[in-house]
């Protein structure tokens, strides 16, 4: 048997061991899975609501042990964590309206009547990363369920504590044997089997983009369906006509949130070079009252890095030769702590500004006008996520318009809405999830033609 420590990041203590799923097991869960899928698929569209329905009552019934789970497992802030175990319960609110609504069409004939079903694709397999496990679970399977599929979910080694514990409460709201499933263990092993067992009909893979190439790869020898949430480079753009102080004042919650874990992160603040100096000024305060410490503290804004290995990736970054402007305080002792940073990149090419930092850094650059802002927005291979500060309308449709990326933002920082659609450009994905179409895409569409003469 073998097994892994699960070690709270903000203590260094181990706070649970558990047990890795093996190959075998693999294979046996998604055999389950695959048997319970045909019983799941002829459920009642209203009886398989109310299921999801009694999921959701059961996950808000334990919402703060959900949150308390994830602060000793992921270091996430309490106030983040239980609106994440929160956002577990909305979207399974919001699926639990999918089945009764899970309309085909009618489509003019000549000689009879075609319709269109979405019919159940079958097992799918859902792979969460470390940075949000409860919401990032949630997204995929719950408009997989809700469409009729049976779910295997890998939790990411380092946190699988939450998904644990809400595969037992699925159990607890009545869902049937077999249905939702989750298999803790390495991903070379779990993870894997789900690309390769020709029973797993899709697959939804959230983390690096490096990795989702390899499941890309992997899923196309079987012609097996994906859905990928990969890396981020999100901009922040500030015009000269914006409120700068409110600009300057949200601009570290866009990317200390979660401790720059986060691929929404806007780890790239661009600045019009007229108000380049006053943002700077504004942003040090701001930056410096980032509150960083205890997670399971009400007042703490910021928490530790996820692990050793991670935090010295993040360091990393932060080279000798590079300009830093200001940092935000950390504190001493035990935990895997980074201060919040602001850098000032000598060049175009410089790491910190054209890779995924996925910690507390971000990079300060200026730019001249409109084409020039949406030029260095541009210059990425990512696509995910970013915002737009102005006061001008027009500016703001049309830079959004200008900016390749899936989720934007205009004088906010929000990126995420259980009931709007989620993805990116270029490789930061592939597919949408959330919103209202999340459920087609655990579909197949069927099209049915009945003559009438």
């Amino acid at each position: 048997m073998t097994t892994a420590t699960v070690v709270n990041p903000a203590t260094e203590q181990v706070v649970a061991t558990i047990e890795a799923t093996s190959e075998a097991q693999t294979d046996a869960a998604i055999e389950r899975a695959h048997r319970a899928a045909a019983q799941w698929r002829e459920v009642a569209p209203g009886d398989r609501a109310r299921l999801l329905r009694r999921f959701a009552d059961v996950v808000d019934a334990n919402l703060e042990q959900l949150a308390q789970l994830e602060v000793a497992n992921a270091g996430h802030t309490i106030g983040n964590a239980r609106w994440e175990a929160g956002n577990v319960r909305d979207v399974l609110h919001y699926c639990a309206g999918i089945p009764e609504r899970l309309l085909g069409s009618q489509i003019p004939v000549a000689g009879g009547v075609d319709i269109t079903f979405h019919e159940p694709l079958g097992v799918v397999g859902i792979i969460v990363p470390w940075n949000f496990p409860m919401p990032i679970a949630a997204w995929g399977f719950g408009p997989a369920l809700a469409a009729g599929n049976t779910v295997v979910l890998k939790p990411a080694e380092l946190t699988p504590l939450t998904a644990i514990r809400l595969g037992e409460l699925a159990i607890e709201a009545g869902l049937p044997d077999g249905v939702f499933q989750v298999l803790p263990g390495k991903g070379s092993v779990v993870g894997q089997r789900f690309v390769t067992h020709p029973a797993v009909r899709k697959v939804v893979f959230t983390g690096s983009t490096e990795v989702g190439k390899q499941i890309m790869v992997g899923c196309a020898r079987q012609v097996k369906r994906v859905t990928l949430e990969l890396g981020g480079k999100s901009a922040n753009i500030v015009f000269a006509d914006a409120d700068l102080e409110r600009a300057a004042a949200t601009a570290p919650y866009g990317v200390f949130d979660n401790a720059g874990q986060d691929c929404c992160a806007r780890s790239r603040i661009l600045v019009q070079r007229s108000v380049f100096d006053r943002f700077l000024e504004l942003l040090e305060p701001a930056v410096r009252g980032v509150r960083v410490g205890d997670p399971a503290d009400e007042a703490t804004e910021m928490g530790p890095l996820i692990s050793a290995a991670h935090r010295a990736r993040v360091a990393a970054f932060v080279e000798p030769s590079t300009k830093v402007a200001f940092t935000g305080d950390r504190p001493d002792g035990p935990g895997f702590w980074y201060p919040p940073t602001v850098v000032l990149p000598g060049a175009p090419t410089d790491r910190v500004l054209t890779e995924e930092v996925f910690g507390p850094v971000v990079a300060v650059v200026a730019f001249e006008d409109e084409a020039d802002a949406l030029r260095v927005a541009n210059d990425t291979e990512y696509g995910l996520s970013g915002s737009i500060w102005t006061s001008d309308v027009g500016r703001a449709l049309r830079v959004s318009r200008g900016v390749e990326a899936g989720n934007l933002s205009v004088n906010s920082h929000s990126s995420v809405r259980y009931w709007t659609p989620f993805g990116g450009f270029k490789q930061s994905g592939l597919g949408r999830e959330l919103g209202p179409d999340a459920a087609l895409a655990f579909t197949e569409t069927k099209n049915v033609f009945i003559a009438t003469t």
